[in-house]
């Protein structure tokens, strides 16, 4: 299956697109929380009356089925944009702040401010939720922004570009496509705020790139998520969930389970309950299920054909290379060092390692760089407690995957070689400002004694800093 790849964007276009929104933004025009509100207003209308547009669109590119079209893309957004128009004005207000002693008589006060222009790369995997969801943040918070869609999804680029500029005034928001070339000519540019999705390798080239102009970022990226189920869980619920997590998006998906650490008395039974749910959700031939993703592209469905290998096929294992899909597939990997349980899968494969103690565990994945996402099923707290309390990783659930994703009332992100920075809800908001200080001093008096013709100011000074 090939991909129409399109056309890169020149380096003039973007030059002049940038100058323009930087221009715009210099206006004031994006100050105002009534023009905020009144775009973020219009991004929800033009999603909505863009519907079958979208889905269309992300089953060209990917298969997805309608529902998970609606419920990982669509229906996402439109409640993050809903949230975000019920709290922006509590959001934008200065915030008084305490004053410290020596302050006496003046007022304290941090005043959030856009940053400006901002560049949002998205990925492939969501390609239409995680170019815009960023993109609510940015306008909520006052900047203007360029959205850069990934070229291997290119029916909804496409749509997303044209949707863009169809209905808002590219100064504001625009959409400039273009593959590798086109992201080269962005990242020289004097951008605000870069917020990147994708892969841990393509993130240290954008922070490189950042750095060479001191320009704040976010890094939203990856690596293998850990799944761990203990001898207390309920197997047959956790197998539902875990295989929801797993095969949504037919495994591409940032925050997946990785790879499976489950206790060695519930190996058996895990296995028997996942390949039940399998055929419950996709039938007795998942590759001919119309509710199942395919993998991107050849190459990727190659290298994920290439993991098969790497060890012994528990569950699954069929592939077709003309519809692009491989089965979800359970394995017991030959050992932990081999491709499977060094690089982050992002497909359907889930290695399965058994484990009896629950510090093996623990050493296990802190010995690893932290995971985007942790998901502990367990009927234990103090299993919960000892998680959680002894793992770093940017987020995740006990006894459920991906739904912390859901909630605005969470922040995402990652934490170490997972990621930089996070958002959603408040934290979009929070992510796209710049939070000034501002100290407002009295005039009625003066603190004479801090100056250096001051009386008694060393003894003053020495008592109110001690």
């Amino acid at each position: 299956m090939s991909i129409d790849l399109k056309k890169e964007t020149s380096l003039e276009v973007i030059q002049s697109t940038i100058q323009q929104q930087k221009q715009f933004y210099k206006s004031g025009m994006t100050r105002p929380i009534r023009y905020r509100k009144d775009l973020l207003e219009k991004l929800l209308n033009v999603i909505k009356n863009h519907e079958t547009d979208i889905i269309e669109a992300l089953n060209k590119d990917l298969s997805k089925s309608e529902m998970e079209s609606y419920a990982t893309e669509i229906g996402i957004l439109l409640e993050e944009i809903r949230f975000v128009l019920k709290h922006i004005d509590e959001w934008a207000e200065p915030k008084k702040v305490k004053t410290a002693k020596t302050h006496i008589g003046s007022k304290a006060y941090s005043v959030p401010e856009p940053y400006g222009v901002t560049l949002i790369i998205a990925p492939w995997n969501y390609p239409l939720q995680l170019a815009l969801a960023p993109v609510i943040g940015a306008i909520a918070a006052g900047n203007t922004a360029i959205i850069k869609p990934s070229e291997l999804t290119p029916a909804t680029s496409s749509l997303l570009a044209d949707m863009i500029s169809g209905h808002f005034d590219p100064q504001q928001l625009t959409v400039i496509e273009g593959g590798v070339e086109t992201n080269q000519h962005l990242l020289k540019q004097p951008f605000d705020y870069i917020f990147f999705t994708g892969s841990v390798p393509v993130g240290k080239v954008v922070m490189e790139a950042a750095a060479k102009q001191l320009i704040p970022v976010t890094l939203e990226l990856g690596g293998k998520s850990p799944c761990i189920v203990d001898e207390t869980a309920d197997i047959q619920l956790s197998a539902k969930r875990i295989a929801f997590g797993k095969a949504t998006n037919a495994g591409q998906t940032c925050i997946a389970p990785d790879y499976l650490l489950i206790h060695k008395s519930k190996v058996e039974e895990f296995i028997t309950a996942f390949k039940k749910t399998i055929i419950e959700f996709y039938g007795t031939e998942p590759l001919k299920s119309e509710k199942y993703g395919r993998i991107v592209n050849e190459r990727h469905f190659n290298r994920l054909l290439s993991y098969l290998d790497d060890g012994e096929i528990l569950l699954g294992g069929n592939a077709d290379l003309s519809s692009l899909k491989i089965e979800p597939t359970l394995m017991k990997p030959n050992d932990v060092s081999v491709s499977v349980m060094e690089e982050e899968i992002f497909g359907p494969i889930f290695p399965v390692i058994e484990y009896e103690e629950l510090d093996e565990v623990i050493d296990f994945v802190t010995g690893r760089p932290k995971p985007l996402a942790l998901y502990l099923f367990t009927g234990s707290s103090a299993t919960e407690d000892r998680i959680n309390g002894s793992i770093s990783f940017g987020g995740g659930c006990v006894n459920d995957t991906l739904m912390h994703i859901v909630t605005p009332y969470l922040p995402f992100g990652g934490v170490g070689e997972s990621g930089i920075g996070n958002y959603h809800g408040e934290s979009s908001f929070q992510t796209f400002s710049h939070y000034k200080s501002i100290l407002k001093q009295t005039t009625k008096f003066d603190m004479s004694f801090r100056y250096p013709s001051g009386k008694f100011g060393m003894q003053i000074i020495k008592k109110l800093l001690k």
